[in-house]
């Protein structure tokens, strides 16, 4: 998840993906909003990959709409997942977007309390994690960490970037311009950044590498950085 809504609060930004006209348009959000999105996938299931086995099994947090899951079920044919997503219209659209790998993927509607308890081999919690207060992110990272094998890597990427006042909305201001250059519609734009502003649970990545840290993940390190979003690797 990584579309905005213009208006609301963090309900309403999570709410925003029950919408059945906003996930229509879904596809084209996470690419025009998030820069280098295809690399990410592509690095995550790379990151993956050098320490699982080959019939992995993956939990996925934050599934709804399917783009991470398609890129890791195409590149590692032998991985097995388990997509989690509050939004029954998201699922719906990650199995159209899997089609015929969705044979491979077990959608559960819900949250990490939802999700089987494993044990995984590894775990993704992409484009999510900046919808949640620090102590229900403290407490789902936590969770996460439960459910994965000792030595699991885990891969978690989300808005995070400087919090002072100025340099908020300098960031702030970046990431919708990206977004206008990428076609996306200036006056929704304006809109998206007002709300990620007033609304998303965002911290400077210090402060989200702490976060992952008393989960109980170790080896934590920053992989992706692009305007306001960042990505880290941890093992379980």
């Amino acid at each position: 998840m990584s579309n905005t809504p213009a208006d609301g609060g963090t309900a309403d930004l999570v709410s925003h993906f029950c919408n059945p006209q906003a996930v229509a348009a879904y596809a084209d959000g996470p690419r025009r909003f998030v820069p280098g999105l295809e690399a990410l996938h592509r690095m995550t299931w790379l990151l993956l990959a050098e320490r699982v086995p080959a019939d992995a099994r993956i939990l996925v947090l934050g599934a709804g709409g399917g783009l991470e899951l398609k890129a890791m079920a195409e590149a590692q044919p032998g991985w097995r997942f388990t997509g989690v997503d509050p939004s029954s219209e998201m699922l719906g659209l990650a199995r159209r977007t899997l089609g015929k790998l969705a044979a491979r993927v077990d959608l559960v509607q819900g949250y990490i309390d939802d999700a089987p308890e494993g044990p995984f081999d590894a775990a993704t919690c992409l484009l999510t994690l900046h919808f949640l207060d620090a102590a229900e992110r403290r407490r789902t990272v936590a969770a996460i960490h439960r459910r994965l094998v000792p030595g699991a890597p885990f891969v978690a990427a989300h808005s995070s970037f400087p919090q002072g006042a100025a340099e908020r909305d300098l960031w702030l201001s970046r990431y919708a311009a990206y977004a206008v250059s990428m076609g996306a519609d200036v006056e929704q734009t304006n809109g998206a950044r007002e709300a990620v502003r007033r609304s998303l649970m965002t911290f400077d990545p210090a402060t989200d590498t702490a976060i992952l840290e008393e989960g109980g993940f170790r080896d934590v390190s920053l992989f992706f950085a692009a305007f306001t979003w960042r990505g880290w690797v941890a093992t379980a």
